[in-house]
């Protein structure tokens, strides 16, 4: 079934609102597959970790902020880090996945997300970047690092950059889930810009819940196909290209308009962990789930 809607993501690896978000977006991609035609596009947070030393974070508040996070339902390591880290080296990181192999730059950035918001790593160093893709073996991580610093990389990082600064006079403006902190009115991470193959747009600004979400993709287009609620935690996870959590299961198996059922998820986890197809991982405090 080909694309009939193309899904910009805006996003930033280092940005806990669109970690937090994960959950919704699984649900499009179960429900709706390949008839949305998803690209992420990059918003390069900060470029160095005095940006955020001069605005007040400090890793302890962070740490501290994670807590009210949890209740979204995504995993948060608080161990406060040593110093705040800058985003932009990420990005190029996610940017550098994408030139060298489209297929990995999902997974990158899945990884530098949980690499952010579940471990200490600093992801403003190549090491921490390194660390990250252990997660993503299929990945070359030398010759990715490698790219980062390439000039192609660079004019491709910066044209995200440019595009993601667009959106003064939008509706996600309108809506008071844009920001400036650079002199630019820019999109926030985890916006969602959707437009139809006959030029119709519509904007979905900042986190939302997923009937937002739904609401925009039924005045796009009402003939798109809607896939049930899975059933099968095994089946779910082979639909993702990464390991999910415990509460994007959850909200993947969760019946329109109902709250994610985080226990029912697991109790299938689990025994689909006793079976052998599954492995569970322990991270910030909740779980990853590996197909086997």
């Amino acid at each position: 079934m080909s694309a009939t809607i193309a899904v910009t993501h805006v996003s930033d690896p280092g940005c806990p609102w669109a970690y937090s978000a994960a959950p919704h977006h699984a649900v499009l991609r179960w429900r709706y597959g390949a008839q949305l035609d998803w690209r992420l596009t990059l918003i390069g947070l900060t470029e160095r970790a005095a940006d955020y030393d001069a605005r007040g974070y400090k890793p302890v508040s962070g740490a501290r902020g994670y807590l009210n996070f949890r209740r979204l339902g995504m995993p948060f390591d608080t161990q406060p880090r040593e110093r705040n880290v800058a985003t932009g080296r990420a990005c190029r990181a996610i940017i550098a996945a994408r030139l060298l192999d489209p297929a990995a730059e999902v997974p990158v950035f899945r990884a530098l997300q949980l690499a952010r918001f579940t471990t200490t790593a600093l992801f403003d160093t190549d090491e921490g970047i390194r660390g990250a893709l252990a997660r993503v073996p299929a990945v070359d991580a030398g010759a990715l690092i490698a790219a980062i610093d390439e000039p192609a990389t660079e004019a491709a990082y910066q044209a995200d950059r440019t595009a993601v600064r667009t959106a003064a006079g939008s509706p996600t403006e309108f809506q008071g889930k844009a920001a400036n902190t650079d002199g630019a009115v820019r999109y926030t991470a985890p916006s969602l810009l959707f437009e139809h193959r006959d030029g119709r747009r519509l904007e979905a600004g900042g986190f939302q819940p997923v009937e937002a979400y739904d609401v925009v993709l039924a005045n796009l287009d009402p003939t798109l196909d809607r896939r049930p609620p899975g059933e099968d935690v095994v089946e779910i996870l082979r639909a993702f290209p990464y390991a999910l959590t415990t509460r994007e299961v959850a909200a993947v198996m969760a019946p329109h308009l109902t709250a994610p059922d985080d226990r029912a998820a697991e109790e299938g986890l689990i025994e689909a962990a006793a079976n052998g197809a599954v492995r569970r991982e322990t991270i910030g405090g909740g779980e990853l789930w590996h197909l086997v």
